[in-house]
């Protein structure tokens, strides 16, 4: 069975993301990189190394996620993951997205809220 390593990720969205994560780094101390978000880099038992929790804000009226928030999922397989959640009736988007920072695909829970699953780079 295929399951989550941890959070790659939380992004909400706000009416002022650059001063929104301005006010995360003043009161708590949270890092912010120039694009705008941040990470915290672990440790684990990985042969691929570090890892790292993204956080971000978004434009309120940005169109990425519905809802006001999303959740990043880390996963070592995006494949059998989505195929799993698709064999138990679990809505899943057709799209799958690679890039240089991953492979990434998306569900919803019973809820309707968006999730989202990312396998990081080999």
């Amino acid at each position: 069975m295929e399951r989550v390593r941890g959070i790659g990720g939380i992004f909400f969205k706000a009416k002022d993301p650059k001063a929104l994560a301005r006010w995360y780094a003043e009161h708590l101390g949270v890092p912010v990189e120039e694009w705008g978000g941040g990470r915290f880099v672990w440790r684990e038992h990985d042969p691929r190394g570090d890892a790292s929790t993204v956080w971000s804000t978004f434009r309120a009226d940005s169109d990425y996620y519905p809802g006001a928030f999303m959740v990043n999922f880390r996963v070592d397989d995006l494949d059998a993951m989505l195929a799993q959640l698709r064999a138990a009736g679990v809505r899943v988007d057709d799209k799958v997205d690679d890039s240089e920072y991953g492979r990434f695909g998306w569900a919803h829970d019973p809820e309707g809220n968006k999730i989202e699953l990312w396998q990081p780079p080999a």
